[in-house]
């Protein structure tokens, strides 16, 4: 791509380059080891025009998000707790009631929208994976199986159809068409409707050295600046900002269409004056993520060789999508780290993309005996280690972002 993807811009310079890699939820089967597997390359530059960081080359949506996408949001009891008080908050803040209408874009398996139909709130989820749009309904929860967009969007409105609130959890980043996914915003909200966005924060990015968390699935990585500029040219207005914790350092913002009576924050402002200070709307903000990348990657391979030197063992937990950027650019295969464990029933018996390492049930940790569990979540790292600790006492936990660095 040599454009941007939000204001066509062909002033884009690079950030990162990881080589190539295969989609990150592309899962194998047994039988899909002895074939050829896709490798795309991975890539991302900024724009100097409106400072949007984003994917150099991708690929159409359907060859990422396929039928059987293995991702369920349900299997983390962090995210269920941190969606549980989303619902409570944004339902006591906006005064949802019966009479309101809530869409939630990449609904998944139903993890947030349980919450509004045990409160008797009207929704539907709108989510393009079969799977998972099948877990959902199984909870009773009205879904569309479908990739969001304006055209989408235009025939919802025109049905009546238009929502009070329109909640957007990890979903802005994996959309390749930006500009038409935020005109689909707009056309869905009503007049003083709210838009609910969450994604991970450019800033935590760059600063804690997570790369991990760029796969293809993410086509942009955003400050609150480049998403305010988004917006704004879909007649949507950011009113309010807040800072996560969630996945290392995340954003969640609230817009509103032009016209709406919600009054701005000054935390807006704030928020993207601390990024100006941080220099990511200049080039020397950016110049030394590839050798910060490097050095975790040395580090991590370094470890795991002198492991296995020692005779001890080392094994994964969490086969997530950020997991494989690292294993895949440490260029790491099952010689140095023999099992990743994973608690999503979906993807036990099958093997990571790229370094086609087996993923077993956690049940099999004690076979392993391992000395070390390198857990590849960082992000919800307390989560995982009170869970192995119930089964499993006889171990270490080591992170290796943003260094590689001993759990306790």
């Amino acid at each position: 791509m040599s454009h941007c993807r939000h204001c066509h811009s062909t002033n884009l310079f690079p950030v990162l380059d990881l080589g190539f890699a295969p989609p990150s939820n592309a899962y194998l089967t047994k039988e899909q080891l002895h074939q050829s597997e896709l490798t795309l390359p991975l890539r991302i530059n900024v724009c100097e025009q409106c400072w949007l960081v984003q994917t150099q080359d991708f690929t159409v949506p359907e060859q990422l998000f396929v039928d059987d996408y293995a991702y369920f949001s349900s299997t983390s009891s962090s995210w269920l707790s941190h969606a549980k008080q989303y619902c409570e908050m944004i339902t006591s803040r906006f005064n949802l009631n019966q009479d309101s209408y809530v869409v939630e874009i990449a609904a998944n398996d139903g993890y947030l929208l349980q919450n509004f139909v045990a409160a008797h709130i009207p929704c539907l989820g709108i989510e393009p994976t079969a799977d998972t749009a099948s877990a959902a309904r199984a909870k009773n929860i009205p879904i569309v199986q479908a990739f969001f967009n304006a055209n989408m969007a235009q025939e919802m409105a025109n049905k009546g159809q238009q929502a009070d609130l329109i909640v957007a959890n990890n979903v802005f980043a994996h959309v390749p068409d930006i500009n038409d996914f935020s005109l689909g915003l707009h056309k869905l909200l009503k007049a003083n409707g709210v838009i609910t966005l969450e994604f991970p924060h450019l800033l935590s990015l760059l600063e804690q050295v997570q790369f991990d968390t760029i796969y293809h699935e993410h086509f942009s990585y955003f400050s609150l600046f480049a998403v305010k500029q988004i917006l704004a040219k879909v007649d949507l207005r950011i009113f309010d900002v807040e800072t996560l914790n969630t996945h290392g350092g995340s954003l969640r913002v609230y817009a509103c269409h032009l016209d709406s009576a919600h009054q701005t924050s000054a935390r807006v402002q704030q928020l993207i004056d601390q990024e100006a200070a941080h220099r990511l709307f200049q080039r020397d903000g950016y110049q030394n993520f590839q050798s910060k990348v490097d050095k975790i990657k040395n580090d991590l391979v370094r470890f795991l060789i002198e492991k296995k030197e020692q005779g001890k063992t080392v094994v994964a937990y969490g086969a997530a999508a950020k997991g494989n950027t690292l294993l895949n650019y440490a260029g790491i295969k099952p010689d140095l780290l023999p099992v990743v464990f994973d608690a999503a029933k979906s993807k036990q018996g099958k093997f990571l993309p790229g370094s086609h390492i087996p993923i077993l049930s956690p049940n099999h940790i004690e076979q392993y005996s391992p000395e070390t569990i390198l857990i590849l979540p960082w992000n919800i790292v307390c989560e995982i280690a009170e869970s192995i600790t119930k089964r499993y006492k006889n171990c270490n936990f080591t992170i290796a972002i943003p260094s590689l660095k001993s759990y306790e």
